[in-house]
C-alpha cells in the first residue's frame, strides 16, 4: 500500500516549507531512516528522514519550490503501484519563486551636434570664478567668447584637462584674450603636486541579486514584528574581567576542559534569570507568564542567516555541560543537523559578537522572549582600582528589554546580579 509523505510542520511557527534538496529520485529504493530530502523552514534547513520502506513513486514538489504544511511532497510504495487517485485527490498548492525576467534596455543613440558659439554678453561685476558648462562632443578648438571674469577655455581643451586631471586655473592660456587651447594642455607641466591630480578612473556601477531564502524571509518578518510590536529599551553596563580571565585559566588547567568566556557568561546569565523571573517572562495581551525554568537561547551565525538553539534548564547545568551543548549546537547548526525541538522554547537569548572585536551593540528581542543580552569583546584599558589608574580588562553588556514586561528597575537589578556573578566567577560554582 502506498504511503503519502506530507510537508511536515518542523517548527511551531511554520506555515510552509521549501524543498531545498532531494536525496532520492523517482524509482529509487528507500529504506526507513534514510535521508529523503532537505527542507528549509522559517527557522532552519533540516534533513527529513523516511518513515517507510519502499520505492519512491512520486515527487510532488520540485527542488526550490515552496508548499504549505501537510501538502503531498512524495509517495512511497511498491514498484508499479497505481497512485493516480492519490495524486488527483490532492494536488499541492506549490508556490514557485518566479525567475526574474531581465529586460534589456536599448542603448540610446546620441546625436552629435556642433557646439554653437556663445555670444558675449556683459555680466554683473561679481568676483566669482566659474567654468561654463560646455558639451564634450567637440571636433576642434572652436572659439568661446566669454566674460573676462571667467576662465577662457576651448571645449576640446576642457575635455583634455578633465581626462588628464589638470587644474585649469593653473594654466596660462596662449589663445586670444588668454584663452586656454589644446596646445596649452598638451604642453602643461605642473609646478607642484597640488596643481595636478591623478586622472579619475572610469568606474562602472556593479551589483547582483539573489532570491531570498525561506530563512531570510522569516528572519526579516520575525525581527520586524518584534521591533515594531515590542517597545524596546536598552540598558548598558561595563564589567571588570580580570577575575573571570584568571578563573577560566585555572578551570581549564584543573578540569582539562577548555570552556569559553561565553560558557561562563551563559551560566551566570542562567543563574541571574532564576533570581529575576520578570526578565525571564513572556507577554500575552491578557496576562504575563513568568518562567521559573531557564531555557537559554544562544544565537549562532550560519551561512544563510541566524539560528538560535536552546540549552534547556541551563540554570541547573554545570559549566562542562553548557560548554558541550553549545559547542555541539554550533557545529550541527552549521551542518543543518539540528532538530525542531532543539530550536524551540527559549525563555531568554544571548548574542555574542565579541569574537569579531565588537565592543558594544544592541540586539532585537527574540520573541516571545522579553529580553536579549548583547555581549561585547573583552578590552584592555586604563581603569581605576584602589584610587590608582591601572591597566585592566573590561567588557560591555547591553540588555534589550520589552517595556511591557520588564521595567527599567527590573532590568537594572538583573544586570546588577549578573555583574556580581561575572566579576566573582567562583560564585557560579557554589
Amino acid at each position: 500500500m502506498a504511503e503519502v509523505i506530507n510537508m511536515p510542520r518542523l517548527s511551531d511557527t511554520m506555515e510552509e516549507g521549501t524543498l531545498a534538496k532531494w536525496f532520492k529520485k523517482v524509482g529509487d529504493t528507500v529504506k526507513e531512516g534514510e535521508i529523503l530530502a532537505e527542507i528549509e523552514t522559517d527557522k532552519a534547513t533540516m534533513e527529513f528522514e523516511s518513515f517507510y520502506d519502499g520505492v519512491l513513486l512520486h515527487i510532488g514538489i520540485d527542488e526550490g519550490s515552496t508548499a504549505p504544511v501537510d501538502s503531498i511532497i512524495a509517495i512511497i510504495g511498491s514498484k508499479g503501484e497505481d497512485i493516480s487517485k492519490i495524486i488527483n485527490n490532492d494536488t499541492p498548492a506549490v508556490k514557485e519563486e518566479p525567475t526574474p525576467v531581465v529586460k534589456e534596455e536599448p542603448t540610446p543613440v546620441v546625436k552629435e551636434e556642433p557646439t554653437p558659439a556663445v555670444k558675449e554678453e556683459p555680466t554683473p561685476a561679481v568676483k566669482e570664478e566659474s567654468t561654463p558648462v560646455v558639451k564634450e562632443e567637440v571636433k576642434a578648438d572652436s572659439t568661446i567668447s566669454i566674460s573676462n571674469d571667467r576662465i577662457l577655455i576651448s571645449p576640446l581643451a576642457k575635455k583634455l584637462a578633465n581626462e588628464k586631471g589638470i587644474d585649469i586655473s593653473a594654466i596660462k592660456g596662449s589663445g586670444d584674450n588668454g584663452r586656454i587651447i589644446k596646445r596649452d594642455i598638451d604642453s602643461f607641466k605642473p609646478s607642484n603636486y597640488s596643481q595636478f591630480t591623478q586622472p579619475r578612473p572610469h568606474l562602472k556601477e556593479s551589483s547582483y541579486e539573489t532570491q531570498n531564502s525561506t530563512m531570510r524571509k522569516a528572519i526579516a518578518k520575525r525581527l520586524a514584528d518584534s521591533k515594531f510590536s515590542a517597545p524596546h529599551y536598552y540598558l548598558n553596563i561595563e564589567l571588570e574581567m580580570d577575575n573571570i580571565i584568571s578563573f577560566r585559566k585555572q578551570f581549564i588547567q584543573t578540569q582539562n576542559i577548555k570552556i569559553s568566556f561565553n560558557d561562563i557568561i551563559a551560566k551566570a546569565v542562567s543563574l541571574s534569570l532564576a533570581k529575576h523571573p520578570k526578565v525571564n517572562s513572556r507577554w500575552y495581551d491578557d496576562k504575563i507568564i513568568y518562567n521559573e525554568h531557564v531555557h537559554l537561547g544562544v544565537a549562532v551565525a550560519v551561512d544563510d542567516g541566524l539560528i538560535v538553539p536552546v540549552v534547556k534548564f541551563s540554570n541547573s547545568k554545570d559549566l562542562p555541560q553548557i560548554n558541550s551543548e553549545i559547542k555541539d549546537f554550533a557545529e550541527r547548526a552549521k551542518n543543518k543537523k539540528l532538530t525542531p525541538s532543539e530550536i524551540e522554547g527559549s525563555t531568554f537569548t544571548i548574542s555574542n559578537l565579541g569574537m569579531f572585536g565588537i565592543e558594544s551593540f544592541t540586539s532585537i528581542i527574540n520573541q516571545p522572549n522579553s529580553a536579549i543580552l548583547s555581549i561585547g569583546a573583552i578590552v584592555q584599558k586604563p581603569i581605576v582600582k584602589n584610587n590608582e589608574v591601572v591597566v585592566g580588562n573590561t567588557m560591555k553588556l547591553t540588555l534589550a528589554c520589552d517595556h511591557r514586561t520588564v521595567d527599567g528597575a527590573t532590568g537594572s537589578l538583573f544586570l546588577k546580579t549578573l555583574k556580581e556573578y561575572i566579576e566573582n566567577p567562583v560564585s557560579i560554582l557554589i
